[in-house]
């Protein structure tokens, strides 16, 4: 959206909010929670119709897998917001060629997959699922797909994974909340009802998801790469997430913006994933 678009909307939600905040508070956590650009285009069908396509089902919708089969290690690949399972095209390719068996999974909302709604607690649990059907040893998300990815692998002790890759990752909900609040200039009291209605629908407050509560657990051996000059998630929640995930590596990267996108990555994950 252009910036006069997300003033007219913050003004609006903020007027609003005095006549109803419930209301005021449903819209905005719907605006922050529905993804602008996730369908796959000609290009991205193209590619992801080279592979195994199999539906999960969770919540009443469907989750769609990717599967191209190798005699390898399993690496199960969770991508971020606004994304789908196009964005790891390099990287599986690199991956086939080193015998990897590879899943990938659009998230809720994105791609091929169902649902209106996205969110990181909702992502771990289709999450949970796609562990659970093809128990992977390696487990690579980006951004919010790698938070959604330590939600899960916190709640869940009864799915296990070797090494997990964590790619511009968040480090915390409220973090990520608190910058759309600024972006929106929503007011006060819809901050207030924002966080009322996380702990109404979701029974836990934004701050919930944060680095001691998902990451300090963590068992397997951790990757965390991230760029300093990330204009989307700060380079300091890298920073959080290192003290937090005990048994981590951290890769600073600069300019190579939140996608994250580079050979250079890619072999970075290769080499953690292969020793």
């Amino acid at each position: 959206m252009n910036p006069f678009t997300l003033k007219l909307i913050g003004h609006t939600i903020n007027l609003l909010s005095y006549l109803s905040p419930v209301n005021a508070a449903k819209i905005a956590v719907k605006i922050f929670s529905t993804p602008r650009n996730a369908n796959l285009d000609d290009e991205a069908k193209c590619f992801l119709d080279q592979a195994h396509q199999e539906n999960l089902s969770y919540g009443g919708f469907s989750i769609i897998t990717y599967h191209w089969a190798n005699k390898g290690k399993t690496v199960l690949l969770a991508h971020g917001w606004d994304s789908n399972s196009f964005r790891w095209k390099d990287l599986i390719n690199l991956l086939i060629q080193n015998n990897f068996n590879i899943i990938s999974i659009d998230a809720p909302a994105h791609g091929a997959s169902g649902n209106k709604i996205f969110n990181a607690p909702l992502y771990a649990e289709c999450l949970n699922v796609a562990i659970k059907k093809y128990a992977p040893s390696v487990l690579i998300g980006h951004s919010v797909g790698g938070t959604a990815s330590a939600i899960a692998l916190t709640n869940y002790k009864d799915i296990h994974i070797d090494k997990l890759v964590l790619l511009g990752a968040p480090s915390n909900l409220a973090i990520s909340v608190g910058n759309y609040v600024k972006m929106m200039k929503y007011n006060k009291r819809v901050s207030k009802a924002i966080n009322r209605y996380y702990q109404k629908h979701f029974g836990r407050l934004p701050e919930f998801y944060c680095v001691e509560n998902f990451f300090s657990s963590l068992e397997p051996k951790g990757l965390i790469i991230h760029d300093r000059r990330d204009n989307i998630i700060s380079y300091k929640e890298a920073l959080d997430i290192h003290r937090a995930y005990k048994n981590s590596k951290l890769i600073k990267t600069i300019g190579l913006g939140h996608r994250l996108k580079s050979d250079k990555v890619y072999r970075h994950i290769l080499d953690f994933i292969t020793t």
